[in-house]
């Protein structure tokens, strides 16, 4: 019960700094994806830098363990075109509708809906996709520092410098 608790709260903080950030506004979501408004990158580039030093840090001292999928070049091209697609096509992506609707816009219930179907339909389909295009190229349980044999350190830190380019970048290019 505890992690269910701790999910909600941080779901609904998360919720409130989208908010709080504007990016939840469909002209955000838009603006990011034509590269005319760069808010929602550094925002959400912002929660991965951070995330990343706090998940290696609570890792490392036995608080979590972190747990993932394998590496499948097929699953992650086909999933993220089709994120990608829905996301330009709705203008929002299943955590800004969420948002968008506690917002009070009551468009995102179709985004939602289609989420759902989508999601329906995946595993409806699941069957046939297991056999043909989730396993092409299958790295199996590979994290990026185990596959450049690397410290985890060295690639958040990889991670801060490109983050803190992009944040630069985009502030001398005002968008």
């Amino acid at each position: 019960m505890t992690e269910q608790i701790l999910g909600l709260v941080t779901g609904i903080l998360f919720g409130f700094l989208l908010q709080k950030g504007g990016v939840l506004r469909f002209d955000r979501q838009v603006g990011a994806l034509t590269f005319k408004d760069m808010t929602l990158v550094k925002f959400m580039f912002s929660a991965v830098m951070v995330g990343s030093v706090g998940l290696q840090l609570l890792a490392e001292a036995g608080a979590v363990t972190v747990s993932h999928t394998a590496m499948n070049v097929g699953a992650t091209v086909a999933g993220g075109l089709l994120f990608g697609m829905g996301w330009a096509v709705a203008g929002l992506c299943p955590g800004t509708a969420v948002g968008a609707l506690g917002e009070g816009r009551w468009h995102a219930l179709f985004v939602i809906a289609g989420m759902l179907v989508g999601a329906a339909l995946y595993a409806e389909a699941y069957p046939t996709l297991k056999i043909t295009v989730l396993t092409w190229k299958d790295y199996g349980r590979m994290t990026l520092p185990q596959l450049l044999k690397l410290s985890p350190w060295l690639c958040i830190a990889a991670l801060w410098g490109v983050g803190i380019v992009t944040f630069v970048w985009c502030e001398f290019k005002r968008v």
